[in-house]
């Protein structure tokens, strides 16, 4: 059984894939416990939120505050009444995805190889600061979601520069692209993101 599997083995994470609700139970948690990890990690991701193999509530409360939670459907953080908040980190693909695209398209890569998606993750986990993965927080919010994506973009391109699978995009051939430094990069990524503006339009009765 799982509980058996989680005794034995004493994981440090617990990733949820299974859109089994609440098969992170009681006593899973409690055997999470006995991980060689100070900072155990419980991943309940599946969708929608009843899928959720558990609630953040239930994993704090039996791990406690120093656990690290995230989980695929929207959960609110959980207060534990001194101050400190046990924080429930959404794992979305709006955090790679967009980036990942606009990163091949940019470059003009025939694939996503599998270099550009390490690159792509290494990027997005990098993005944290150390001081907020040790309060438990491991994703950024949301406000900067397109300088996250803009980084994991310019992530992207170098890496296809690296693994020779430039083919250029619109007027940017190739070995143009392949001479930006990183501020280039960072430039050609930010010059060609999409930007929701939009002007006002006001229509008036005959």
């Amino acid at each position: 059984t799982l509980v058996e599997v989680v005794r034995e083995v004493k994981p440090d994470v617990l990733l949820g894939l299974s859109a089994v609700g609440g098969l992170f139970s009681k006593e899973v948690l409690e055997a999470m416990k006995g991980s060689t990890s100070t900072r155990p990690a419980i991943f309940a991701m599946s969708n929608p939120t009843k899928n959720a193999e558990c609630t953040p509530q239930d994993a704090f409360s039996i791990l406690g505050e120093n656990m690290i939670f995230a989980s695929g459907s929207p959960f609110k953080n959980v207060e534990f009444g001194n101050g400190h908040v046990g924080h429930c980190n959404q794992g979305n693909n709006m955090y790679l995805f967009p980036g990942i695209g606009l990163g091949t398209l940019l470059s003009g890569a025939p694939i996503v190889s599998d270099g550009m998606l390490q690159a792509a993750s290494e990027c997005l986990a990098a993005y944290m600061s150390e001081e907020e993965v040790l309060e438990g927080i491991i994703y950024p919010p949301i406000t900067r979601i397109r300088d996250i994506t803009k980084r994991i973009a310019a992530a992207v391109i170098k890496e296809a520069i690296e693994e020779d699978l430039v083919e250029g995009y619109r007027e940017m051939d190739a070995r143009e692209i392949q001479k930006l430094d990183e501020e280039g990069l960072m430039e050609y990524v930010e010059n060609n993101m999409w930007n929701p503006e939009y002007p006002t339009l006001v229509y008036k009765d005959d």
